[in-house]
């Protein structure tokens, strides 16, 4: 028969380290953001502060013809809202002084 030891020593020392290299490996490649992803997220920050923009003028268009209307979202003028605004226009801004 076949000993099972030349089957588990090498499957200990060879294998598992091999598996567990591997998966490090793909989990650190996996992690990072590339250029065009850092492009994206910094074009969609500019579109969600363009629509918040809108948004409102929409709002104070509709209170001034409804004075019973009061928005539910987050305000630009409470400052429990702004924040954490404020702390990701800081963390933003940070980011942008920082060489590539």
């Amino acid at each position: 028969m076949f000993p099972t030891e030349l089957v588990v020593i090498p499957a200990i020392f060879l294998g598992l380290p091999w598996i567990i290299l591997h998966y490090v490996t793909r989990w650190k490649t996996a992690a990072t953001l590339t250029v065009d992803d850092e492009a994206m997220l910094d074009e969609l920050y500019h579109l969600a502060r363009r629509l918040d923009e809108r948004l409102d003028t929409v709002e104070r268009l509709v209170s001034a013809d409804n004075p019973d209307f009061s928005p539910t979202r987050i305000m630009h003028d409470r400052e429990a809202d702004n924040a954490p605004l404020r702390e990701l226009e800081r963390m933003r801004q940070t980011k942008e002084r920082i060489p590539r």
